[in-house]
């Protein structure tokens, strides 16, 4: 826990970009190529920003980076297949 509090500044930008992507996804949920369109803004703005922190954490590696991609892509599935059921 003191970690996250030390990096509560980082972690409140995370929580913005989120909470914005999620409140798009519902207000515009009458059309579904801009619900795609806010989910993949979304899953680049969080590989961005779990990049920009381990960069400056200085612990950025490919193994970070291909966790947050496998993260933002099981979420862009979820919410593919959610938008896109008949």
């Amino acid at each position: 826990m003191k970690n996250f509090s030390k990096d509560l500044a980082h972690y409140i930008p995370l929580f913005g970009l989120l909470a914005a992507g999620f409140v798009a996804f519902w207000l515009f949920s009458y059309d579904r190529v801009f619900q795609i369109a806010t989910a993949i803004a979304t899953a680049l703005a969080y590989v961005l920003w779990g990049v920009v922190h381990h960069y400056i954490h200085r612990d950025l590696n490919i193994s970070v980076v291909v966790e947050y991609l496998v993260i933002a892509s099981l979420g862009l599935v979820v919410i593919f297949s959610l938008v896109l059921r008949s």
